[in-house]
């Protein structure tokens, strides 16, 4: 954390808003600054209308026209860059237009959504990604910061459907930073707004990591029912995946992310997230009464 708090509401640009992490952010950030001074930089503006019916200016930008993003990045002081998840682009390539955008348009920060344990030698490949982002960033010239949040995601994807089969089936795995996409997308608002400020790289994770055998057990506690814990042969895990109608590419994806957690690479997390939060970060019984209350 470096220097005191912004203490102007100059205009704030987030990408990806129509999304739950960023949609989170902007709600947040209307809570902190007047909505005059947010934008937002959407595929489809006709998604946001709700937020241009709020005073949120909207424009249309995609990473891979940079032109569109130029105008919709027009007079922002701070751009967030939400990671692109297209499976099926040049990751890294969307990225680096984003970011030369952004310093065309003439922001003064760039903050963009990585990852924690973003390098280039990781036991998790796609980190590789996030560090040549960071990379570029570095490189642009203007003031950065890299908010590495922890795992993330839909939780029925990251521990299956336990409600009806009484399991939590997965391949082994270890301790790994499970986040609220809502607490990410809050504290990000939190630093948008000017009420911390982080030049480079910061972990934004809860104080502890979780394992599957802890989601098992929250998911016992709440429902007064064993929820097991069943561990499945990587391979066998990709089959049934891919079984269920999953691309095995996206199985494949994501049985990185299990292997990475065995190293013990993430085992350890950060304060930060409690400090921005003001508070505790939502667990993962309150993650998970939330699923059941759906």
């Amino acid at each position: 954390m470096t220097g005191p708090p912004r203490k102007d509401t100059a205009m704030i640009i987030v990408t990806g808003a129509t999304g739950t992490l960023n949609g989170a952010t902007v709600e947040h950030l209307l809570q902190r600054v007047p909505a005059a001074d947010v934008g937002v930089s959407v595929r489809d503006p006709g998604r946001a209308k709700h937020l241009a019916e709020r005073g949120v200016r909207v424009r249309q930008g995609t990473y891979d026209d940079p032109a569109a993003l130029r105008h919709s990045f027009a007079d922002a002081e701070q751009i967030l860059l939400v990671s692109s998840s297209d499976l099926a682009a040049d990751v890294l390539a969307q990225h680096r237009t984003a970011i030369d955008a952004a310093v065309d348009a003439g922001a003064q920060r760039i903050l963009y959504t990585s990852a924690q344990g973003a390098g280039f030698d990781t036991p998790y490949p796609p980190h590789a990604i996030h560090a040549a982002s960071e990379a570029h960033l570095a490189a642009s010239g203007v003031a950065w910061t890299a908010l590495r949040n922890g795992f993330f995601g839909d939780l029925e994807q990251m521990v299956g459907p336990w409600q009806e089969s009484g399991r939590i089936t997965r391949p082994a795995a270890g301790p790994f930073p499970w986040v609220d996409r809502r607490d990410a997308g809050e504290a990000a608002a939190s630093i948008l707004a000017g009420e911390a400020t982080f030049d480079g790289p910061v972990d934004v994770v809860p104080n502890a990591p979780v394992t599957f055998e802890d989601f098992a057990a929250a998911a016992s506690e709440l429902t007064g029912r064993t929820i097991e814990r069943v561990v499945v042969d990587d391979e066998q895990w990709v089959s049934d995946e891919v079984a269920k109608g999953v691309p095995e590419e996206a199985a494949r994806f994501i049985l990185t992310m299990f292997q990475a957690t065995r190293t013990g690479f993430f085992a350890h997390g950060d304060p930060v997230l409690n400090r921005l939060l003001g508070r505790e970060p939502r667990s993962i019984t309150d993650q998970l009464a939330d699923q059941l209350a759906r």
